[in-house]
């Protein structure tokens, strides 16, 4: 695996500098809202599932920073990284997690149904592999009414073993839809790796059988996950087709809920431990600290920024109204 340290790559390259500050506040903010989710949890404040993106930063932001603020970003139920990383508002996601009636949502997805269409987070789905086929569906309307807009959906590598992804794939492939199918492998569906779902294989090279450009990515490496998807994206605009792109990435944390689920043996401690190592925010630091593009004086001040706002962000969750009866006819077309 590439990553930012060893034979891996050695510092930031062409990439702006300031642009690689930007990169990792994004990523540090994620992890940090993430903790204080999983800190609070236990308060039974929030009335939903959770399910964590720790370790998992570097995908989201690395694609989300490749597309604007037109294009689309679909998602499965693990939401919280690329709601923000689309430039999702925060204390609209929080009351959401409250079931305020000020949720990006109106109270009615909670953590696993993150929209907001001012920043194009279009739609997410707790069902495996429930945002491809919507996801599709935008591209073909993107490219039938020519719009300059791209979408991308993410999703895990269970999705792959659905029918429909494959189905996806060909009919992308085939009309040339402007999409960018991306999977973020972390290698277990809830507590189930992947040896025992299906026979060895290599996802990059499944997509590419459906005819369009695949290739994999370190999911660790946020510029590794960056320059993928803005050619990808590029590509999609240009009126090129589909992309698939696979992102060998690890998550810290349970499959749901607060806390890590290692200790029930689905999988070694000693795996988690080794990831972990590999951390992706503080892997990136590292490079750019190294390189004098921040200090540690300079972090601790985008940490205490990062705790304000998400201090008054729970707040104003907290504060805010719950869904009153009437809420119920909100958003309803029929009613039987």
């Amino acid at each position: 695996m590439r990553n930012y340290e060893g034979k891996g790559i050695q510092g930031l390259g062409a990439h702006d500098q300031a642009f690689c500050v930007e990169l990792f506040r994004r990523m540090l903010r994620i992890r940090r809202v993430e903790e204080e989710i999983e800190r609070r949890y236990h308060q039974d404040q929030m009335k939903t599932p959770i399910h964590l993106v720790i370790g998992q930063e570097a995908t989201a932001v690395g694609c989300c920073a490749a597309l604007r603020p037109t294009d689309l970003a679909y998602s499965s139920h693990r939401t919280h990284g690329v709601y923000l990383a689309k430039g999702g508002d925060l204390r609209a996601m929080l009351s959401e997690m409250h079931c305020r009636a000020n949720g990006c949502a109106g109270s009615r997805g909670g953590s696993m149904h993150l929209i907001d269409f001012d920043v194009g987070m279009a739609g997410t789905s707790a069902i495996v592999a429930g945002s491809v086929p919507l996801a599709t569906g935008a591209a073909l309307a993107a490219k039938m009414q020519r719009a300059d807009r791209v979408i991308a959906v993410f999703f895990g590598e269970a999705a792959t073993e659905e029918g429909v992804v494959s189905e996806c794939l060909n009919f992308a492939a085939l009309k040339k839809l402007p999409i960018v199918f991306f999977c973020e492998n972390n290698f277990y569906s809830v507590q189930s790796p992947m040896a025992p779902r299906q026979a060895p294989r290599e996802l990059d090279r499944w997509a590419a059988a459906h005819a369009l450009p695949s290739q994999r990515v370190d999911g660790m490496n946020v510029l590794d996950v960056f320059d993928a998807a803005k050619a990808a994206v590029a590509r999609a605009r240009k009126g090129g087709g589909p992309s698939f792109i696979e992102a060998r990435v690890y998550r810290y944390r349970a499959h749901g809920g607060a806390g890590d689920d290692s200790k029930t043996g689905y999988r070694p401690i000693a795996e988690r431990e080794a990831w972990e190592k590999l951390d992706p925010v503080e892997c990136f630091y590292k490079v750019i600290a190294k390189t004098g593009l921040i200090s540690d004086p300079a972090r601790k001040t985008m940490e205490q920024e990062i705790q304000e706002e998400m201090q008054e962000a729970f707040e104003h969750a907290l504060a805010s109204a719950d869904p009153t009866e009437a809420d119920l006819y909100r958003h309803v077309y029929a009613v039987g």
